[in-house]
């Protein structure tokens, strides 16, 4: 399924005008994702994500940049008011982006053949206001068991300084929403990069941008913060 049928801006800076709307866009680094196996994981950690068995899109393992694009959606385009609009993983920062597809994540990274009908799409599911990038293999070999270990408790909101809870709200950190945060048992840098979803939650596609020969530049995730143009 192509993406989008509209205007997209990740990764876009400056201001833009949608439907008559002005927006400020800008990039925030969120430094680099660890992805021994490749098998990319996007989801609401706090709800969805297991230690196993996750839905992934295979993408070629390595060692990618995530960038969020903010949406500064004040009337006064002070910084008053900023949303994620888009979350995007870098696969390679010398691609140019010409096509765009929606990916579909399974539990075996094969697309299932399942038929959509018009206007619905490929998507994860948010009920905590939150999404992530990481990487299946990471999460198996460096989270507890989640069957002895409960992760909310435990790793998601202790209350200590590193929980993830803490770290999101950490305006030292990268900025409060966002977080790059090392797993409880990693020995090779296994990682998360947690964000907020834009509005909130709802059902968000991950969007794959592909070069002038079909080659994988990008994977995001649409948080359908600018607004839908005008037909």
């Amino acid at each position: 399924m192509s993406w989008p049928i509209n205007d997209f801006k990740a990764l876009e800076t400056g201001e833009v005008i949608i439907s008559n709307e002005k927006l400020r866009l800008s990039t925030v680094d969120c430094g680099f994702l660890e992805m021994p196996s490749g098998k990319l994981i996007a989801c609401d950690p706090f709800v969805f994500l297991s230690k196993n068995d996750n839905p992934f899109f295979q993408v070629p393992p390595g060692k990618y940049q995530v960038l969020v694009t903010l949406a500064d959606v004040s009337e006064a385009l002070d910084g008053s008011h900023l949303r994620e609009a888009y979350a995007s993983l870098i696969i390679n920062p010398e691609g140019k982006e010409i096509t765009r597809k929606v990916l579909e994540l399974t539990h075996d990274g094969k697309p299932s053949g399942e038929i959509l009908n018009e206007g619905e799409y490929f998507g994860f599911g948010v009920d905590a206001g939150t999404a992530c990038f990481t990487d299946a293999l990471s999460i198996s070999r460096a989270m507890p068991d989640d069957k002895e270990s409960d992760w909310n408790d435990d790793i998601f909101d202790s209350g200590k300084d590193d929980s993830w809870f803490e770290k999101m709200d950490d305006e030292e950190h990268i900025r409060e929403g966002i977080a790059n945060i090392e797993l409880p048992l990693a020995t090779k840098g296994e990682n998360i990069i947690i964000f907020h979803s834009g509005w909130g939650d709802g059902m968000y596609p991950v969007v794959g941008g592909y070069d002038s020969n079909g080659n994988l530049t990008a994977v995001h995730i649409d948080f359908f913060v600018l607004p839908q143009p005008e037909a």
